[in-house]
């Protein structure tokens, strides 16, 4: 029993008597007798209990009312040593533990009043010593969500709650799964509880209160530069720059501008808007415009719009229509050039999946993304079936609080009976393969695989290793090959936001190493 024996004053000491009794009785002494406290001296006190018959089993006999609430004999039976369809018996040890774990699963079933009693005990002649019991189930009537009410962010999109956390009037009041489906609220990025939901019983209503606070949840990456270029002296801006806006209006909305210049006449410019919940359906839009322009040879412009249906924070499957148009900009026509105008219109459907966790650093756990295009591509009256399969995957594997693996892979493919230079799909620098220019490699299809191993040297910074492998091919060249990328990183939160510092070095399968190949990526992610 592991009784205390030494007490700091009489209360403490009648406390332990009584909380030993209570254990014996749990352990299947329920006829024990106790005697009563006897004062031996100033200081010393006697107790003793006369623990008779130890009972192993119980058998209980299945409540009347049961299949009223929706239960089945499995329910009990579950727990159950031996049952036949009128009772089950289960380990006497074990009766605090089932009653609980009943009484919970009931509750969860719209009925959060609900106790349960043991009535008309009895030992029976078993050889086991067993007793029985009538189980009976006292429930009130089932409880549904009345009205919710928001506290602290009153202009919070309701359309969340209904369709991604599934919180909505009329549905049963299951105090764990609405306290579940609340912590999802974290997953949504521009909002997170500041307390427990909270639930006012009355007699005609069931209110649930959310304490929901707004946060910050813009993001602004990027390093600008700018020149006068000496043959024009035009003003040139180069590196890149990755601007989201979240939830400005309360509605859950997104709008995302992208821009990347590598100083060598390649252009890159895209604008993407993300409208959940349209008039509070459970369908939303994306759209996206986007701009490439290589040098003077070509200029491509992508049109996108998407329809998405998401069945909760983490998961959305979606459908669309995305077209091409590219133009030659060449003045005269590069003999072995593939490069001509063309439009193309596809087809799209895919999903996401995307799993966030508590940390600044790493706000992202898990990604994945499939996009599949299904169309045609025109020069002039002549068309050229095409298939087109993006896929973006990664994932952190948690080793301990302060190492972990992180591995991402990128995978693009073009599928078509005949290629142009305009249409093939670039890739190449910080968030492709380090170690490369941006955007500096042409292919038909490549998949990257990143690689970092990190070591956190606290809340506010990090180191890692950077091992990124790739493989493409070129249709038009022809060309197949692998590329390879080592390197070292470090991040670290500052007041302006996190910043990153790679330097990786990159080559191909058959080259040697070369310093001069060194890249250095920086980026500042600030959040506001």
């Amino acid at each position: 029993m592991n009784y205390k024996t030494v007490f700091k004053d009489f209360k403490s000491l009648k406390a332990e008597v009584d909380s030993s009794e209570v254990k014996l009785q749990k352990l299947g002494y329920i006829n024990l007798q106790k005697s009563d406290l006897l004062k031996k001296n100033d200081s010393t006190y006697s107790v003793s209990f006369e623990l008779k018959t130890k009972y192993e089993k119980i058998r209980l006999f299945f409540p009347d009312n049961f299949e009223q609430l929706g239960l089945t004999q499995k329910d009990f039976q579950k727990f159950s040593m031996e049952s036949s369809h009128t009772y089950f018996t289960v380990d006497f040890k074990q009766i605090e533990f089932t009653l609980n774990t009943l009484n919970h699963k009931i509750s969860e079933m719209g009925f959060p009043f609900t106790y349960l009693q043991l009535k008309e005990l009895k030992p029976t002649l078993d050889t086991i010593p067993t007793i029985e019991a009538q189980l009976v189930i006292v429930t009130d009537t089932k409880r549904k969500i009345t009205e919710i009410e928001i506290k602290g962010y009153e202009k919070f999109p309701t359309s969340f709650l209904k369709y991604t956390l599934g919180i909505k009037r009329g549905m049963l009041f299951q105090k764990q799964k609405i306290t579940e489906k609340s912590n999802l609220l974290q997953n949504l990025g521009f909002a997170k509880n500041t307390k427990a939901p909270e639930v006012l019983f009355t007699k005609e209503e069931t209110r649930l209160y959310l304490y929901i606070e707004k946060k910050n949840n813009n993001f602004f990456d990027g390093i600008l530069g700018f020149a006068t270029k000496e043959d024009s002296k035009k003003l040139e801006f180069t590196g890149y720059l990755d601007l989201v806006l979240n939830n400005n209006l309360n509605y859950g909305e997104k709008f995302a501008i992208n821009y990347r210049n590598d100083g060598n006449e390649q252009q890159q410019f895209s604008v993407n808007a993300e409208l959940p919940y349209l008039f509070k359906s459970p369908v939303g839009l994306e759209l996206e415009l986007q701009f490439f322009k290589k040098d003077s040879t070509y200029l491509t412009v992508e049109k996108q719009i998407l329809a998405n249906y998401p069945f909760n924070t983490n998961t959305k499957l979606f459908i669309g229509y995305k077209d091409y148009e590219s133009t030659n900009l060449l003045d005269e026509l590069i003999t072995g050039e593939l490069v001509t105008d063309y439009t193309s219109a596809f087809f799209i459907f895919g999903g996401q999946f995307t799993k966030q966790q508590n940390n600044s650093l790493f706000p992202i756990k898990t990604t994945a993304r499939i996009s599949n295009e299904i169309g045609s591509r025109k020069i002039g009256d002549l068309s050229t079936n095409q298939f087109r399969t993006k896929v973006l995957a990664n994932h952190i594997f948690q080793l301990n609080d302060f190492n972990s693996i992180y591995l991402n892979n990128q995978t693009e493919i073009v599928s078509s009976d005949t290629f142009l230079i305009n249409e093939l799909v670039r890739f190449g620098g910080i968030n492709s393969i380090r170690g490369f220019d941006e955007n500096s490699i042409n292919a038909s299809m490549f998949s990257v695989l990143n690689t970092e191993y990190r070591y956190q040297l606290g809340n506010d910074a990090y180191i890692h290793t950077i091992m990124d492998i790739a493989y493409f091919e070129n249709k038009i060249t022809p060309a197949k090959s692998q590329l390879y990328s080592f390197g070292i990183g470090l991040g670290m939160s500052t007041k302006a936001g996190i910043f990153k510092l790679n330097i990786a070095n990159g080559k191909l399968k058959d080259q040697s190493f070369k310093l001069s190949n060194t890249k250095i990526h920086l980026s500042l992610t600030t959040v506001f």
